[in-house]
Order: structure tokens, then sequence, then C-alpha cells
């Protein structure tokens, strides 16, 4: 079959209005190509979301290179400001523009193209799988935990496998993620009792513990940092009381802080840390104070050897840069992946995600195609 086009295939798929939660269309069309290009897809949807699962090659192989990406994307913002067609996929400047066109259609369509060449071109000794979901933007509930649930139960499985996220800062080739910080949010509540502010000795402000408890979350130093993370970062996010009164003690105020940490610490740990702490304030305002914690995703890392080795030389083979072995950013599904198999993510310069006029450069999309297609060359040369 003729070559796959990695940028009309980007356009496609940015022309589908897959805002997250919302399918769009994107996972059918991506169905559609991958079945014509030879291979098996099975729908893998939960809990209302969309997922597709594409393999090529025998079950069981003794080998699968996989994929990840997700089709799903963030809301538009102020569409107003938007100078092009959000949903447009038009071409300006040697730029496509549109939702989702950097995070991350266009490194879907570069991976779903380099696949469906490659396994035509030079059918190799293994299988590939491409695992794509529409919940990556949102909770994650059902999205590639969906997929891996369902591989799990059908003796499918990954040896390795690459997220096809963006990656690099400034530069195609100058970077590639082997790890991930961990993200956990943390709601506190303090409740104290209501008042007069001239009598005040008949209130509890839960004000001052409030401020207290923050200033000692807030003023530790987590760590130094590690061999491949930043230091851990702890930011008070909000404290809300909303009190229009000048002359009232208010009974109650909520905060809201979120918690970047790398490998040195995990959430049940910082999240006891935290409870002792606001245990000990209260005692000593005597005041109530409740929390509740919603963790994102652990830290993790792939260590450094022959999947990241594989990576970098073929995306020095291609760009001529050596990329970074970084951790940065916040979270992605590979924290999701990290208990089936290795992971490292790679992908183009991620600038303008999430932005007003998302776009992406167009001799970009064409260049992924080809490191992801080298990649796999590579891997399945190798013994």
């Amino acid at each position: 079959m003729s070559p796959i086009d990695p940028v009309a295939l980007t356009a496609d798929l940015v022309r589908c209005p897959s805002v997250t939660p919302i399918e769009g269309g994107a996972l059918v069309l991506l169905e559609d190509v991958l079945t014509k290009g030879g291979f098996t897809c099975t729908r893998v949807d939960r809990g209302g979301i969309s997922n597709l699962y594409a393999r090529w090659g025998r079950q069981g192989a003794n080998r699968t290179f996989g994929f990840n990406g997700h089709t799903d994307v963030v809301p538009l913002g102020d569409e107003a400001a938007w100078t092009m067609p959000p949903f447009g996929a038009e071409i300006k400047d040697g730029y496509l523009y549109g939702r989702g066109s950097t995070d991350m259609k266009s490194g879907v369509a570069a991976f779903t193209a380099a696949a469906i060449d490659f396994v035509n071109e030079t059918p190799p000794d293994g299988a590939v799988v491409l695992a794509i979901t529409g919940d990556e933007e949102a909770d994650a509930l059902d999205g590639t935990t969906a997929l891996l649930d369902w591989m799990n139960a059908n003796n499918e499985a990954m040896t390795v496998c690459l997220v096809g996220e963006p990656t690099c800062p400034d530069v195609m080739g100058e970077a590639m993620k082997i790890g991930r910080r961990g993200s956990m949010a943390a709601f506190f509540t303090v409740t104290g009792v209501q008042g007069h502010a001239a009598y005040q000795h008949r209130a509890k402000n839960p004000m001052p513990a409030m401020a207290r408890l923050m200033d000692i979350l807030s003023s530790r130093v987590l760590d130094a940092g590690t061999d491949h993370f930043d230091p851990s970062s702890l930011q008070v996010l909000t404290i809300d009381t909303g009190n229009p009164a000048t002359n009232v003690i208010p009974a109650q105020t909520k905060s809201c802080i979120n918690i970047r940490f790398n490998d040195t610490h995990n959430s049940a740990d910082l999240t006891a840390w935290m409870q002792d702490e606001a245990d000990k304030v209260a005692a000593a305002f005597d005041v109530k104070i409740t929390m509740q914690v919603k963790v994102s995703g652990e830290s993790f890392i792939t260590p450094p050897g022959p999947l990241s080795d594989l990576i970098s030389k073929a995306v020095e083979a291609e760009t001529g840069r050596k990329p970074e072995l970084s951790t940065s950013g916040g979270t992605s599904d590979a924290r999701f992946v990290k208990h089936h198999c290795p992971v490292v993510e790679f992908g183009l310069v991620g600038k303008t995600m999430h932005q007003v006029d998302e776009r992406v450069l167009v001799a970009q999309i064409g260049e992924l195609k080809t490191i992801y297609k080298r990649i796999l060359s590579d891997y399945f040369a190798s013994t």
C-alpha cells in the first residue's frame, strides 16, 4: 500500500472535535486507517470513554513494540481569541493550526503512519501494538488503564512501549523522558467557631491555624533532587474563606496545595507527614482540621538502558542531536504503562500545547514519523 502521509492524518484528526471525554470521530478514523493497514483493531470502551487497541502480528509474539497516545484534547479556552479555526487544521507559514495539533494528534498520526508503513514494507519477526485512548486530558480513569486491564485479561502484552507525548522544549530531538515526577493534591478544611470580631474570646478563628499550617508545609525543603529528578515542590494554590463581613470571625476556611515529588518520596509518606502536621496545628489552635488527598500518579523512572539507548540512537541518527534524558513536566499515561513494561516518552516540540492557536511545524510531523520508523526498524533488527 502507499505510504501514509502523517501531515494529512494529523489534519484529519485535528478536524475531529474530540474535546475530552468526547470521541469526536478520532478513534473511528484511526480504526479505519489501521484496519486498512493490516492491523487487527479492538475498541476497548469503558465508563463512557472510547479507547482503541490495534495489533499487527500474532498474539504472544516473542517481542512486541508498543506505542501509546491519546486523541482527546483540552477545551478551547477563549474561542474568540483564536486567530485560526480551532478544528480547521489550516496550514499557515509552515504551521498546522488546531486544538490537539501538538498535544498529541501529530504524535499519534506519526506513530500510526510509521507503524503501518514499517509492517507493510518490512514485516518484522514480532508484533507492533498501538494503544490509543480518549481519556488522557481528564481524570484518566477509563483510558490507558482500561486498555491495560483489557490487555491483561486477554493475554495481550507489550515488551516495551513508547509514549508519543511532546518531549522537546525548543528543538526537535533535544529531549526524551525516562520518568515523571509524582503528583498529588491535598485539600484542607479548618473549622472553628463563628463570632463577632470584637468578642474574639467567644469564637475560634480558623484563619491563624490555616496560615500556620500552610507556612509549615510550604516552608519544608522536601529534598535536594536526585540523579534524574529536580527537587520536589510543594505549592499552596489557594486559601478560600468567602467572608464578606469586616466584623465577623469566620467559622471555616479551606485551602489546596499541590506537590510534585521525585523518587525519594511516595504519596503515602507525604500524606502521613501532612496529616501529622495538621493534627499538631489543630491541637495548638483548638480547631478541627480535615484533609482529603487526590493522587494523580506516583513518581517513576525507567532506568537508562536498552530502551532509552534504542530511542536515543534513532533520534540522533535522524536529527543529529542526542536527546537529554529528562523527567520534567507534569504527568502522562506513562505512569500507568510503567506497571506493564519498560516505557519511555519521545515526541516533538511542545511549546504551544494547551494554548490558544495551538500549532505544530508541518516539517516536524514528517520528521517524527521518520524517527519512529527508524526506532521500529532498529528494535526488530536487534537480537
